[in-house]
């Protein structure tokens, strides 16, 4: 009998990286999203591929460096631990560490480009091999540069070559000392060296006449993460990598050039006096939701091998809607825009449907899934910056069981109460560990966003900081689960149920009531459920005048709005016959109202009105519950 087909046990969004995913086929054809990054460093017009984590640099150098990529040549360069070590200690006498370093990568380059140049020119122009040329294959043979040997073997040479001034340049007709007077630094020497290695790969290039005949030879510098530290040496490393790729592009005449994918949070922390000459440069990767939605639709299809539409993934494959929202909109609007993130996210979904046995994914494994991503991604926040910023594990506990809007005056009161700690924790940073500065570094790692006009804006693309002047930000949706942030502020929920002692602590302002509540009238009765509804009705039509966040507002709306519903209930129940104990009730709604107040306040959102008005219902409703028992009081409706 043959076995029922179950989509969701072949459904596959990818894995976490671009090298297993051109393996498994999911990073070529119709699967490959052409971006706009991705066009503009395949046309040359951008050399400094940016983005954060997960973002797809490297799919687009793989994809670069692929079949259906760059049309001419390409030269991969992924730097690993002792290549970086290499370069981090490389200095030369004379000279500013960011200028040796950029020597170091320039020799690199040009060995890259002689290594190339000795193999294409029979191959791509097949005629007899002019002199330029054949030095350079001298030239490699001296220095021991013809092999396949990993990067740092290569560094090793060249920087013994520049720092002893003992590269043979024989091949080129020259010594290395010449032009170079008596007693020159060790940094005038390498530049010479560098000088005439240079100048004689692009001899090659002209005499080949490349720049003209076929695209240039692409040197694709990637995962420099993988060598960085906070530390001068290794910006200097990637400055000087900077200014390498700028003289390639620039000494070749268009034969060559480079392209360099650099995490935002690396370049972002640059600086250096050139800085300003690659804007131009410069190319950020950003992803918005229809984007991401079509690279989730090309590898659903491809790991189904079917043809796929997105109302059949959305609709069928996936529940149409999760909480009340559209699938696809609720999925994208708790992950951060970014492939890695999309594909971990609809994995889990995936994986829960499956390990159930189920033969789509249900608005269960939804919810299920986003519980366990929520957690995934606050770990591997910390993780992304902690190079340079190890101390943002330590902050996420200020957003831990509370409401994820957050005010200026309340975050600032919170970090206040933990900063002494953090600074003795972290010494070294203790400069930047202020209020703003905790601000500015939660907001550009994407954990907070802050609120602008009518929307809440999160970093990404050319969106500025925030200011002094902005005082609301909210936690972003994706973290929000992790750190029990469900609802927009920490209100207690409404419950009439509590005990009256109970309540009554809560409120500073409360009286002891005693006495017995048997033997009150029905009229007296409804007479302070009627306290209660106007007190309700009151603070909800002052609510849409006051400065309170839209989801603050809607939340303080529906508790209060539970007090009024529950206290009219009662009142139709006393009027039906029924007996109830309106003063304990009457004593909740009080304790409940004055906690709003105080709950506001320890948020941030000290808009006095507001505080000041539920504070005074609060002492209206115990008034009136005090006259009720004790005879002396009524209604009071002055606030």
């Amino acid at each position: 009998m043959q076995q029922e087909f179950n989509p969701v046990s072949r459904l596959f969004f990818g894995r976490d990286n671009a090298e297993n995913d051109l393996a498994d086929g999911l990073l070529n054809g119709a699967v490959f999203q052409q971006t706009y990054a991705y066009r503009e460093a395949l046309s040359g017009r951008k050399s400094l591929i940016i983005g954060r984590k997960g973002s797809g640099k490297s799919a687009i150098c793989q994809q670069l460096a692929g079949p259906e990529g760059h049309p001419g040549p390409t030269v991969p360069i992924t730097p690993d631990d002792a290549a970086g070590e290499e370069i981090r200690r490389f200095e030369l006498q004379g000279i500013t560490s960011d200028t040796a370093k950029s020597m170091i990568w320039r020799y690199v380059f040009a060995v890259h480009a002689a290594r190339h140049l000795t193999l294409h020119a029979r191959a791509a122009h097949g005629w007899r091999t002019p002199g330029s040329v054949r030095a350079l294959r001298n030239f490699l043979e001296t220095n021991d540069e013809t092999g396949e040997e990993r990067l740092y073997d290569r560094l090793r040479r060249g920087v013994s070559g520049l720092q002893s001034a003992n590269l043979s340049l024989k091949a080129f007709g020259v010594e290395a000392a010449v032009g170079v007077g008596v007693g020159a630094s060790e940094g005038a020497r390498a530049s010479r060296q560098l000088e005439v290695l240079e100048s004689g790969v692009a001899a090659a290039f002209t005499d080949l006449g490349c720049a003209d005949e076929h695209p240039p030879l692409l040197v694709l510098v990637d995962q420099l993460e993988q060598v960085w530290t906070i530390d001068p040496d290794s910006h200097a490393l990637v400055t000087g990598l900077l200014l390498a790729a700028k003289q390639v592009t620039k000494y070749y005449g268009g034969a060559m050039r480079c392209a360099l994918f650099i995490r935002a949070d690396i370049y972002d922390t640059l600086n250096f006096g050139d800085g300003d000459k690659f804007h131009s440069d410069e190319v950020r990767i950003s992803w918005t939701q229809e984007g991401l939605e079509a690279v989730t639709l090309a590898r659903a299809a491809a790991s189904l091998k079917m043809e796929l539409t997105s109302e059949q993934l959305w609709g069928q494959l996936f529940p149409p809607h999760v909480a009340g929202e559209h699938t696809a909109a609720f999925l994208f609007r708790r992950a951060l825009p970014r492939p890695r993130d999309t594909i971990q996210f609809l994995n889990a979904c995936r994986d829960m449907a499956n390990e159930r046995g189920n033969r789509r994914i249900t608005e269960e494994d939804v919810l299920t899934a986003t519980e366990q991503f929520s957690r995934w991604k606050l770990q591997d926040l910390a993780k992304e910056y902690q190079v340079n910023h190890p101390f943002l594990r330590s902050l996420f506990p200020l957003f831990e069981n509370t409401g994820y809007v957050m005010m200026r005056q309340a975050l600032e009161s919170r970090f206040e109460a933990r900063s002494e700690r953090l600074r003795q924790d972290f010494p070294d940073y203790a400069e930047h560990l202020t209020a703003q500065g905790v601000i500015d570094v939660l907001y550009g790692a994407g954990f907070l966003g802050v609120k602008r006009g009518h929307d809440v804006v999160f970093a990404g693309g050319t969106k500025a900081p925030p200011q002094p002047g902005e005082h609301e930000f909210h936690v972003h949706p994706c973290f929000r689960p992790a750190l029990g942030s469900q609802g927009p502020v920490e209100l207690t929920a409404y419950n009439p149920a509590h005990s009256r002692s109970a309540l009554v602590s809560n409120n500073q302002s409360a009286i002891t009531i005693t006495g017995s509540d048997v033997g009150l009238d029905v009229s007296r009765d409804v007479r302070l459920l009627n306290d209660v509804v106007q007190s309700c009705e009151r603070l909800l039509r002052r609510l849409p005048r006051v400065g309170l966040p839209e989801a603050t507002r809607a939340e303080v709306h529906a508790q209060v709005g539970r007090v009024l519903e529950d206290a009219r209930a009662t009142r139709e129940e006393l009027r039906a016959g029924a007996s109830a104990d309106v003063t304990s009730h009457v004593l909740a709604a009080s304790g409940y109202l004055d906690g709003v107040a105080v709950q506001l306040a320890e948020h941030g959102f000290r808009d006095e009105s507001l505080t000041r008005s539920f504070e005074n219902e609060a002492r209206i409703l115990l008034r009136s519950a005090g006259g009720a028992v004790g005879g002396g009081g009524g209604s009071d409706s002055s606030h």
